[in-house]
């Protein structure tokens, strides 16, 4: 068995890569669950093309949960500096570094069944989640293979402020979508904000992270000479159950 610092580095610094357009400086953060106790997050600040294990903080889900429950919690001000305290206080490791505000929404998804998450700011994704053309992106599928790998259905988040609002708005959208599709997104397309890719390992986060690009990249290009032409229902339902499509989902799962 893999370490899991190990694995959630190698996803940091491929999502990482300047080539690839996706982060620049400290954005985006990356995560998994080690147990029902506990996760890995990108401390806040750090680089995920350089990040090292010192920059990978163990934290507990526990207090993070309770902040997110507590109707009396806020943001600003005096809310702002509880949202911290409660960060701290999740740290497993009382001298590691302090987790990065996303991590609230790390432990939703986490918290949620997922077992890894990544969170990325697209040039190619925000061009679209940054206009009024948001909705397409989860508007159905252009291509047979975005739906072998991020599924027929995604998510689009409306925009809040990172931390502690985006936090309970991610929790209650994930409980709606499952609710009504029996399972987690593969991607949740945030407005204004970027992008988060939910998967069962690092390896199938980057997975997804490289097909929702793909995804927004093929959708400007439509957009720049007409209008999308989505596939219709049928051809989701056929290509979703195909058995050689279940085939290369599990060789695509074998090589985490």
């Amino acid at each position: 068995m893999t370490d899991p610092r190990d694995d959630l580095l190698r996803l940091a610094h491929a999502v990482g890569e300047p080539q690839r357009e996706l982060v620049i400086l400290a954005e985006g953060n990356v995560s998994a669950r080690l147990d029902d106790e506990r996760m890995l997050v990108k401390a806040t600040g750090s680089s995920l093309a350089a990040s090292g294990p010192d920059d990978l903080v163990e934290c507990w889900f526990a207090p993070i949960l309770e902040l997110l429950d507590d109707p009396a919690a806020f943001e600003g001000g005096a809310g702002d500096a509880r949202v911290a305290e409660a960060l701290m206080t999740s740290r497993v490791d009382p001298d590691a570094k302090r987790p990065s505000v996303e991590a609230l929404l790390h432990a939703v998804v986490l918290s949620s069944g997922a077992g890894a998450a990544c969170h990325t700011h697209p040039i190619a994704a925000n061009s679209v989640l940054c206009s009024d053309r948001a909705g397409l992106l989860a508007a159905g599928a252009l291509f047979p293979d975005q739906i072998v790998v991020l599924g027929t259905e995604t998510l689009l988040v409306p925009y809040v402020d990172p931390g502690l609002s985006l936090g309970r708005l991610m929790r209650d959208e994930l409980r709606d979508f499952a609710d009504r599709h029996g399972a987690l997104p593969k991607v949740a397309w945030m407005r204004n904000h970027g992008i988060f890719a939910i998967g069962a390992t690092p390896a199938e986060c980057l997975r997804i992270t490289e097909m929702a690009d793909k995804v927004a990249r093929i959708l400007v290009g439509a957009l720049s000479v007409g209008e999308p032409t989505f596939l219709p229902d049928a051809v989701l339902d056929r290509i979703d159950g195909r058995d050689d499509e279940h085939v290369r989902r599990a060789i695509l799962d074998a090589a985490r």
